[in-house]
């Protein structure tokens, strides 16, 4: 699952770069650029969600997937779909139920201070509330679709990815971290480039952690 919003110059480097077997499903969440139309070019399934939310656009990817086993990854080619393999590969070989990709910065990759010490500190509070060694709220990560959709995910702004972790530990899922690059991405992040949008995010996440019951 990709969620996307004005991403059509990164489209054609990550939709090149599947491997084969997985399957594209571009989730168009209400992009100004020609996103839709390239992404069905390339071969993507599109599907549009008009609800804006990063956590919105996660979900409609989910319902409208149909494998065993999926995944979720940033469109902006911030991250190599070459490696989606290996945060699948313990979820295949049945060593996690979920998988996350913790990122790590490659020469030029632009990741903010602000950014980085934000995903910190709700890292280092995941791990005192999961008891699982997870570094990074990583948006490319991995896990069982029935599972995923049983567990009941209710938020669709940018604490989805922090509920979906929370929830699998609640439920007792193994949670596992491997390293994925983190490259230059493709134009201005909507999220990490500005304070306040990254500000946003942590206090969606915040929210998310207490409605949970584990803020500290």
């Amino acid at each position: 699952m990709l969620p996307c919003l004005d991403e059509e110059s990164a489209l054609p480097w990550v939709l090149g770069r599947m491997p084969d077997g997985y399957r594209p499903i571009v989730v168009d969440n209400g992009s100004t650029d020609r996103s839709a139309e390239v992404a069905a070019r390339l071969g993507a399934r599109v599907v549009s969600e008009p609800r804006r939310g990063f956590g919105a656009a996660c979900h409609a990817g989910l319902v409208a997937a149909t494998a065993d086993i999926v995944c979720f990854m940033d469109c902006d080619a911030s991250l190599d779909p070459g490696q989606l393999p290996r945060v699948t590969g313990p979820v295949v070989g049945g060593q996690a139920d979920l998988v996350l990709g913790r990122r790590m910065p490659q020469p030029d990759a632009t990741w903010p201070a602000h950014a980085r010490l934000g995903n910190a500190v709700l890292a280092g509070r995941l791990r005192r509330r999961t008891g699982a060694r997870l570094h990074d709220l990583g948006p490319m990560r991995a896990a069982a679709r029935e599972g995923l959709v049983a567990l009941g995910m209710t938020d669709r702004r940018f604490g989805y990815p922090l509920e979906m972790v929370l929830l699998a530990a609640t439920a007792g899922w193994r949670l596992g971290e491997v390293d994925v690059d983190y490259l230059p991405r493709a134009g201005r992040s909507k999220v990490t480039g500005t304070v306040r949008g990254t500000l946003r995010a942590i206090g969606d996440m915040r929210r998310v952690m207490a409605e949970q019951g584990g803020a500290r």
